[in-house]
């Protein structure tokens, strides 16, 4: 939306969001992400990645492409497709805005999550994923309720309205069914608890990060459960656009990752 402005409005930034919310009003503007960020603002793009040696620089690239002003963590967990290789070449490039640190072994998305969490000095903290799965043309837009003071945390909802792919009814029914199962279990209305696109105020994620316990993929109910007990803490979901890749491109949730879902939900 930004990278239009100039098509509509002259002047710098600034002033192309001043103008268009004298003319569409602060209601609209909010709907479509207007807004400004401060001068200052960084983000924390955490990136957990696992055998992606194809996907990876061009998620990067993808990233960088929003003119967000960044800080790029990438954990390696352990890859063993050439992927390790990947990174190292593009640490020695010596990007200020990239740092890359590597588990031994593979101990899981949780695991990847958790040390980057810690890295972070951003402003806020988002989790991106090393496939070509989630868009982060979306994330200005995820921003806008954190920069604007009216949430702590916000999720990039995959079935909320969104301009999406069709998936495959048994993949929507497992998530419906765990975010409708964890709404419940903690009385809050969500509509993709499962979503990669979780933002955070670092503070908050830094507090938490050490008590977190799961490794895999259910670290997602987990980190959503334990930010839950905080009465005080001010969720918010937005729509997010999603190209779901197929397991033939390689995607590794599985359906014991969807049981062990529910065992989260019980237990956190």
């Amino acid at each position: 939306m930004h990278r239009r402005l100039d098509e509509l409005v002259g002047g710098n930034l600034d002033e192309r969001v001043d103008s268009l919310r004298r003319i569409l009003g602060a209601d609209v503007c909010l709907r479509i992400g207007v807004y400004k960020l401060p001068e200052d603002f960084v983000l924390s793009v955490i990136i957990p990645v696992y055998n992606e040696a194809k996907t990876i620089t061009d998620v990067i690239a993808r990233v960088r492409d929003t003119e967000l002003t960044c800080e790029l963590i990438v954990v390696d967990d352990g890859s063993s497709d050439g992927t390790r290789e990947v990174l190292e070449s593009l640490a020695e490039q010596g990007e200020a805005d990239l740092r890359i640190f590597f588990h031994d072994r593979n101990q899981g998305k949780g695991a990847a999550l958790i040390t980057g969490f810690q890295q972070a000095t951003g402003d806020v903290v988002v989790v991106q994923d090393a496939d070509m799965e989630y868009d982060p043309q979306d994330l200005r837009f995820l921003l806008q309720p954190i920069v604007e003071d009216y949430a702590d945390v916000v999720y990039g909802s995959r079935f909320s309205g969104a301009d999406t792919q069709v998936a495959p009814l048994w993949h929507l029914a497992a998530n419906q069914v765990i975010t409708k199962l964890f709404s419940l279990r903690n009385g809050r209305k969500f509509t993709d608890v499962e979503t990669c696109y979780k933002l955070f105020r670092r503070e908050l994620i830094q507090e938490l990060a050490p008590r977190l316990r799961e490794k895999r993929f259910g670290i997602e109910l987990e980190m959503t459960a334990r930010l839950l007990k905080n009465r005080e803490t001010r969720f918010y979901e937005r729509p997010i656009s999603y190209v779901r890749r197929t397991y033939a491109e390689g995607k590794k949730i599985g359906w014991r990752d969807g049981l062990w879902a529910l065992w989260c939900i019980l237990r956190y």
